[in-house]
């Protein structure tokens, strides 16, 4: 889940995006719920649209924007879904665009009940907040703010940042004190297919091996992280830009953003070196030989 109503002015908008989210959130709670009645071991989980965001300076304005960035993008909804309750900020969000929540006794009861069991989320980049006029903005995955200079981008401008990862596992291990899970990592970036059909992508290896790194590091640091999933195994069309050109995958798709192609599938290098990664239970790291 992630709130993101940049650029909408009209208060409507911003009172259906809340109405809308309010929904969600009392239907997740009663689909936890059930699930914990069909089987009270079952562990369940959240999708929260995870992105470390940081202070582009010491403006003190600065790091009030970015305090507010994590509470309304990330926060807000990790809170409902983790707590049971939304946060004392909320009231300031609502208040900013007059949004009034139709939020009943039972709703607060099913929200209570209904926690998840686990925080699991999305990670693939970082975003840097400013209050600052900059001419270099960078976006992408639903966030945009200024470029980092401390860090490398990816064809799609998203920032290549594995201490962010680090640092939001270990964040949200201290604000939740539940079981995390990083269910989509990776790196959607252009791929050349060799005259032998080969698909080397040195580039994507480097991309998770740092990522898992930063995984481990946090883990290190106390972090009760259970479980990773990479996005994704295979090709597929990119939700954000519609585009399969952007490749995420282990696999090959012969296919262009025209449809066109043989769908034939084949083995990027990564293939190879996330096999061995998981055989060793991401303990081999190493480049393949």
């Amino acid at each position: 889940m992630f709130l993101d109503m940049e650029g909408a002015q009209p208060d409507s908008a911003f009172q259906s995006a809340y109405t809308i989210l309010h929904y969600q959130f009392v239907a997740s709670a009663k689909a936890v719920q059930i699930g914990h009645a069909i089987d009270p071991t079952n562990m369940i989980g959240c999708m929260i649209c995870g992105i470390t965001n940081y202070p582009a300076t010491c403006d003190p304005k600065d790091v009030m924007a970015c305090r507010h960035q994590w509470e309304k993008n990330i926060f807000y909804c990790g809170d409902v879904q983790c707590m049971g309750e939304y946060p004392s900020f909320a009231q300031r969000l609502w208040n900013e665009h007059n949004v009034k929540l139709d939020i009943t006794e039972e709703d607060k009861v099913d929200l209570k009940r209904g926690t998840v069991d686990m925080y699991t989320f999305s990670y693939y980049m970082s975003s840097l907040v400013t209050t600052h006029t900059v001419k270099d903005r960078v976006g992408g995955n639903f966030s945009s703010g200024a470029r980092n200079e401390y860090l490398t981008y990816s064809d799609w401008g998203w920032a290549l940042d594995p201490t962010g990862l680090e640092y939001y596992l270990e964040v949200m291990n201290d604000r939740y004190h539940k079981p995390l899970m990083v269910v989509e990592n990776g790196l959607g970036a252009y791929d050349k297919v060799e005259a032998d059909g080969s698909i080397h992508d040195p580039f994507r290896i480097d991309y998770y091996r740092q990522h898992i790194q930063a995984m481990d590091k946090a883990i290190e640091n106390g972090c009760n992280v259970i479980g990773y999933t990479t996005w994704g195994c295979i090709d597929v069309v990119s939700a954000g830009t519609g585009e399969i050109r952007k490749r995420y995958g282990f696999i090959y798709v012969d296919v262009d953003d025209a449809g066109k192609g043989t769908l034939n599938r084949s083995r990027k290098d990564s293939f190879y070196w996330y096999k061995q990664v998981i055989a060793s239970n991401g303990d081999n790291l190493a480049d393949l030989k």
